[in-house]
């Protein structure tokens, strides 16, 4: 398994007494569309996580004011819904040295749980019609399956649509 995948794993079982099974795929699962090539299901049964990044939020948000939108792989994200539910005066995809540096895992590998830093996180609701739903394990070619409604809580997310 690839040393980040491994990681993943382990923070997930020590912060959260979860274990994960990791997929790992030599073909890549860094879009949505891969990943759900590489599982077998759906591509709206993949829940991409997006790290945003909030302008003045009224509300508290994460470090460096980023929040993160776990998202079905079938949908677009909404970002000037994303700032309303944060109050902030705007949002925008984050930067992928900010993303690496703060949460701890780089763009096409961000897993929905497991970040160096606590973001505050939305859930799109569209990811509860599925039995089991796939999220990034670390590496832009590993993914791990849970049901929705557990990776709610393990994220301590907010169940909104926040899709175009």
């Amino acid at each position: 398994m690839h040393e980040r995948a491994a990681e993943f794993q382990e923070r997930v079982r020590d912060r959260h007494g979860v274990d994960l099974d990791v997929l790992e795929f030599e073909a890549g699962t860094e879009t949505a569309a891969a990943a759900a090539d590489a599982v077998g299901c759906d591509t709206a049964a993949i829940a991409s996580t997006i790290v945003v990044s909030l302008a003045e939020p009224e509300r508290e948000a994460g470090p460096e004011n980023l929040a993160a939108a776990v998202t079905s792989g079938a949908n677009r994200l909404d970002l000037d819904a994303v700032a309303e539910q944060f109050g902030a005066a705007s949002a925008a995809m984050a930067d992928p040295e900010r993303i690496r540096e703060v949460v701890g895992w780089s763009i096409g590998g961000v897993p929905p749980i497991g970040h160096d830093a606590a973001l505050p996180t939305v859930f799109d609701p569209t990811l509860a019609r599925y039995d089991t739903v796939y999220g990034a394990a670390g590496t832009p070619s590993a993914v791990f399956a849970t049901e929705p409604e557990a990776l709610v809580d393990l994220a301590g997310a907010t169940v909104v649509d926040l899709t175009e």
